[in-house]
């Protein structure tokens, strides 16, 4: 007589960027061993494979795609699908702000974390009096640099890249030019081609675009001055 098969359950959220509600399941034993194999390797491309393999595994809803999905909703995504794996608590080291050193222990509820959006946010960059620029979200590739990188270090070139990466069309009242049917070498020429204030504007764009992120407050034992820190990027709330 073969063995009973273990039911999982199954658990719904809301993805940050566009409201879609989609279902998911926990880690299995056997996806959890996975990902620790691919982060004990330190290799990116394991871990973007087995990061991509889990994740894809996890979701229940047809017709998701993780590799075109904002890095903020596969951050979301992944935190809890891990809370609902390995438990809805994370205990983590805060270094207080008032001196720079001094460690405290913090233990956070996952589903108080959030995707914070800002008001001010647009992916419409307006470079002159006629042409705007519309941006896309970083997806699967630089959710998997910005929490496992192992090189520490980002070069003028990557940053480029990133923003290339992140050009959805390029258009005025006559002409559109999708960001697809050009090469990496011509939009690198065209960010070449820009002046810092409309730069600027491009780095607006990264810094209020939608984020995980949560507030907490620490309080050193040394110096009894309470400070407040916000935790940022699925990373910090795994350090």
């Amino acid at each position: 007589m073969p063995l009973p098969k273990i039911s999982t359950p199954t658990y719904e959220l809301e993805l940050p960027s566009n409201g879609e509600t989609i279902k998911f399941r926990p880690f299995l034993v056997r996806e959890e061993k996975l990902l620790v194999l691919a982060l004990e390797g330190e290799d990116t491309k394991e871990i973007s494979n087995a990061i991509k393999t889990v994740i894809k595994n996890c979701i229940i809803s047809k017709g998701v795609k993780v590799e075109t999905l904002p890095t903020f909703d596969i951050e979301y995504l992944f935190l809890n699908i891990r809370g609902k794996s390995v438990g809805e608590k994370v205990d983590i080291n805060i270094i207080c702000p008032d001196d720079g050193e001094t460690t405290v222990p913090v233990s956070i509820d996952l589903e108080d974390i959030k995707v914070q959006k800002n008001k001010d946010h647009t992916n419409k960059i307006q470079l002159d009096d006629s042409l705007i620029m519309e941006m896309k979200y970083p997806s699967l590739d630089q959710f998997i640099k910005n929490n496992f990188d192992f090189t520490g270090s980002t070069t003028m070139d990557q940053s480029f890249e990133l923003i290339a990466s992140c050009i959805s069309k390029i258009y005025n009242e006559e002409e559109v030019w999708a960001a697809s049917d050009v090469t990496k070498k011509e939009l690198m020429e065209f960010l070449d081609q820009m002046n810092s204030s409309q730069f600027k504007k491009i780095e607006q764009f990264f810094e209020t675009m939608p984020k995980l992120s949560h507030e907490v407050k620490v309080k050193n034992p040394k110096t009894d001055v309470e400070s407040t820190v916000i935790l940022e990027g699925l990373s910090s709330f795994f350090a």
